[in-house]
């Protein structure tokens, strides 16, 4: 990031995406759910912190919220006093993105810790707002040891921001261990999961949530969507780990509601707009204007991360193209989590991919059983038998990377509450076309804990590690709170995979050398 890189345009950004512009009505509804893009006194103010995220070897995303219409300025740093910064001109943050927006930035040098600095500047006056700093490591281009945490689900079954104790906790735990980056696996806000500001738990004490207007009913509107991401960027804790550690963010159903899938229409008091689609894509521009993610033009959000010649992360969208929830048991259905294009795009990367290991992050797990009432919401069924609905757009995958010889793959993922390790042994399954794979399960981060679910057997799938809760629906409070981390050894390239608890402590490990 020297000055003559910068000059040849080595380090670019560019504004967020392009998005409908805010009718006025919908201005002033944002004004009165907290969005405070008419304040005009002093000097303008960052709401929400700093974002990083889709941190490459070169590229990086860095994301900012405003409380008045102004200038978006990053400082780049490699030094953490800023002695030599350059800043960088970024979009201006308006109405039509509720205050927020991303720098895109290109040119960074590989393997190194980047440190940057962003301010607001007044868009009518000579004014800047006071600097909030973050910082981010970028992949390097040679092996080095790679850390990175894993986790889903925040704010979920009534448990929102109790300050009584300690906000988001598990933030701090996960940022002790310094990570490259976290890999958040979905349901980072609950658009269906209003809040209450009392819950009285088992042993008579009280949980006590902060509540926002957003937070009382189910989202419904684009400013509703918008509130809930807010609502989780007020924790102290939340905050202070995404100024220190990049996010890959991927979406899973709570972002819009529980269990959705395409063309739905709902049978449920609570929401007045019935059409899930209209539902989704509100969640959808809420989700892209709040996380530092880059996304191709298309709006696309799966995509490939490269860190480094040992890893590639390919972040996975299983809900966009999925398949309405049935019994799932259909002997000739092609697809169903995945859609036609971005199946073969993932076997494409896959096959050419030169990264020691692949790591798949699947925000719905492949083999556990996860009902939507009397139909089923997961890629499995539990009839143990050969692949059947969405299990044979799994199966199709699977054969192809054994065809093309695509090694060390691993799974990860949350979605279901409590944590887990599964072994998929071809050996053992009904179907075996298959080389053997693990998939780890955790979370969730600050929500009602569950399970443990059902395995299925078609793919082999055998429990190596489970730990749940006593019962459903246990607060953050009762324990059951959990976090993945993998790290690899530039030496060995061996990954290793703990599982951990609110606290940081270890549930378990594994070691799989390629």
């Amino acid at each position: 990031m020297d000055r003559r890189s910068v000059l040849r345009g080595g380090l670019i950004t560019t504004g967020g995406t392009a998005l409908a512009l805010v009718t006025g009505g919908q201005a002033s509804a944002l004004a009165r759910a907290g969005a405070p893009g008419l304040v005009r006194g002093g000097r303008p103010r960052l709401t929400h912190g700093v974002q990083s995220g889709d941190v490459t070897a070169r590229e990086a995303v860095v994301w900012a919220r405003a409380d008045r219409p102004s200038r978006m300025l990053v400082e780049l740093s490699r030094r953490p006093d800023f002695r030599g910064a350059h800043t960088i001109k970024g979009p201006v943050l308006s109405p039509d993105t509720d205050l927020t927006g991303k720098a895109f930035l290109r040119g960074l040098p590989s393997g190194e810790e980047v440190h940057y600095r962003v301010r607001l500047a007044d868009l009518d006056r000579h004014l800047t707002s006071a600097p909030v700093s973050g910082r981010f490591r970028t992949a390097p281009h040679r092996a080095r040891d790679i850390r990175f945490v894993w986790s889903g689900d925040l704010a979920g079954q009534g448990w929102g921001i109790n300050p009584e104790f300690g906000g988001y906790r598990i933030f701090k735990a996960m940022d002790a261990l310094d990570p490259d980056f976290f890999l958040c696996s979905g349901d980072l806000v609950y658009s269906d999961g209003p809040l209450t500001e009392t819950v009285k738990l088992p042993d008579g004490g009280t949980w006590r949530n902060i509540v926002t207007p957003e937070k009382t009913k189910v989202a419904e509107t684009l400013a509703e969507y918008r509130g809930q991401f807010r609502y989780n960027l007020q924790d102290a804790n939340f905050q202070a780990f995404n100024s220190r550690v990049p996010m890959l963010y991927q979406w899973d159903d709570h972002e819009t509601l529980n269990n959705w899938y395409p063309g739905e229409i709902l049978d449920l008091p609570q929401y007045t707009e019935k059409r899930v689609d209209v539902l989704a894509a509100r969640a959808r521009r809420a989700m892209f204007e709040y996380t530092p993610v880059k996304t191709a033009r298309s709006g696309r959000l799966y995509r490939k991360v490269s860190y480094g010649p040992l890893l590639d992360v390919f972040v996975l969208d299983m809900r966009t193209y999925k398949s309405p929830n049935d019994a799932n048991n259909s002997p000739t259905q092609k697809d169903g989590l995945l859609g036609a294009e971005q199946a073969a795009w993932l076997k494409r990367e896959l096959r050419h991919s030169k990264a020691t290991w692949k790591v798949i992050a699947n925000d719905l797990p492949l083999g556990l059983v996860v009902p939507d009432g009397t139909a089923q919401e997961s890629a499995s069924q539990g009839d143990n038998g050969a692949p059947l609905g969405r299990e044979r757009e799994i199966a199709d995958l699977l054969s192809y990377a054994k065809k093309h010889r695509v090694r060390n793959m691993v799974w990860l993922t949350a979605d279901v509450h409590y944590t887990a390790a599964h072994y998929y042994d071809p050996s053992k399954a009904a179907f075996s076309d298959f080389d053997p794979f693990w998939e780890f399960v955790s979370g969730p981060l600050n929500a009602g804990a569950f399970g443990p679910n059902a395995l299925d057997g078609t793919f082999g799938a055998e429990v190596k590690f489970v730990q749940a809760p006593p019962h459903a629906n246990t607060s953050p409070a009762e324990g059951s709170q959990f976090f993945g981390e993998v790290d690899i050894d530039a030496h060995s390239r061996a990954l290793t995979v703990r599982l951990r608890d609110l606290n940081g402590k270890t549930l378990f490990t594994k070691t799989l050398n390629p």
